[in-house]
């Protein structure tokens, strides 16, 4: 395929090299400045994307290494939001040793793009990529979803309409100056949509006053109105995530709950989806995917170092063609390997043979390398 998504594709995030694990470390304590932080940060990009590349991958990202979370490092720059609190997992899933909790976004004050967020990371990793450079920003709906009305400024915003043009409106302004910067490859991550398959976290919502079976339409129309004044050189998908911290996880349930709006109402070009263990159901709700959208099924763990058997891999993808076209699959990890800093709980070898798999898997499938 010339075009992303790739046959073989992955969501972002990898583990962070050592070097800069201890220099963020340094940074934060005051030990060394920003700059002599992003330097190191450079060359461990420059060398992680050369072996990325080496894979076979055509996806390139920088690994998220420039941030300590996956959203909260893009959404703080957002005038108007404050990080507070956290939010309890999903009671069957394996508890962190840490007893970390996702933080709550909250907003304060009026919505704006202050500054530009990504496009300096974005400018650099153009510098050292030969394939497709991707980048990977949190979808607009994590403002939203885990407080509600209540966690949004009501003297700020009376009115929930405000609220999310002044949302749309800020990451229209990043999106649109990441494609004046050379962009035409960009991921939304989306836990939410994955929570709203989660039954107890859709009575949770219920608590807060939200509908669970409306707020899907809702996300739907805020993501919408971020993209569908693109380029069409701009390709956009979606990951949607059941939680990625330290190989733990936060919410369980198939998609069926909001498959017919997430596959038909948001005007993206492809789906990554988690198919890694039984918490994502079956490949049913496939069936809702139109023609002209593609699917990547995120059937590969980057929570566990266990490398699954490349035949199992294969006949799943068979059985999801029994819903979709094969010609309209593709195949990921089922998440990144690092959505924060601390990373899942393998090692940089288990991860690269993971990547490597993605590769071989897709090249046994479809013949592509």
């Amino acid at each position: 395929m010339k075009t992303p998504p790739f046959r073989a594709d992955h969501v972002g995030s990898l583990l962070r090299t050592p070097a800069v694990k201890e220099n963020r470390l340094k940074w934060k304590k005051g030990e060394i400045p920003a700059e002599e932080l992003r330097a190191v940060e450079d060359q461990a990009i420059k060398e992680t994307v050369q072996r990325l590349e080496a894979t076979g991958m055509r996806a390139i990202t920088d690994g998220e290494f420039r941030r300590d979370y996956f959203h909260l490092d893009f959404l703080k720059e957002l005038a108007g939001v404050s990080v507070t609190g956290g939010i309890e997992a999903n009671p069957h899933a394996k508890v962190a040793e840490d007893g970390f909790k996702p933080p709550v976004l909250s907003v304060t004050g009026k919505l704006r793009h202050q500054k530009d967020i990504q496009v300096d990371d974005f400018n650099y990793l153009k510098t050292v990529v030969t394939q497709t450079p991707k980048v990977s920003i949190p979808s607009p709906t994590m403002i939203h979803f885990r407080g509600g009305r209540k966690s949004i400024d009501i003297q700020s915003y009376p009115d929930m309409d405000q609220f999310f043009a002044d949302l749309s409106a800020a990451y229209r302004e990043e999106i649109d100056h990441l494609y004046q910067a050379g962009l035409r490859y960009l991921q939304l991550d989306d836990t939410n949509l994955a929570y709203l398959c989660d039954p107890k976290m859709r009575a949770a919502a219920a608590e807060r006053g939200e509908d669970p079976n409306e707020l899907p339409r809702t996300y739907a129309r805020l993501i919408n109105s971020v993209i569908d004044n693109r380029p069409d050189d701009l390709t956009v998908g979606i990951h949607l995530c059941r939680g990625n911290y330290r190989s733990t996880w936060f919410a369980e349930g198939g998609y069926e709950p909001v498959a017919e709006v997430l596959f038909n109402d948001i005007n993206v070009d492809a789906y990554f989806l988690e198919y890694d263990d039984e918490r994502s159901g079956d490949f049913a709700p496939l069936r809702f995917v139109p023609h002209h959208k593609m699917v990547v099924l995120g059937i590969i763990s980057s929570k566990v170092n266990t490398l699954e058997p490349i035949d199992d891999l294969c006949k799943r993808i068979d059985e999801a063609a029994q819903y979709i076209p094969l010609d309209n699959l593709c195949v990921s990890p089922q998440c990144g390997f690092s959505s924060t800093h601390h990373g899942n709980d393998m090692t940089h070898d288990d991860q690269w043979r993971k990547i490597e798999l993605v590769v071989n898997t897709a090249t046994k499938v479809w013949g592509t390398p």
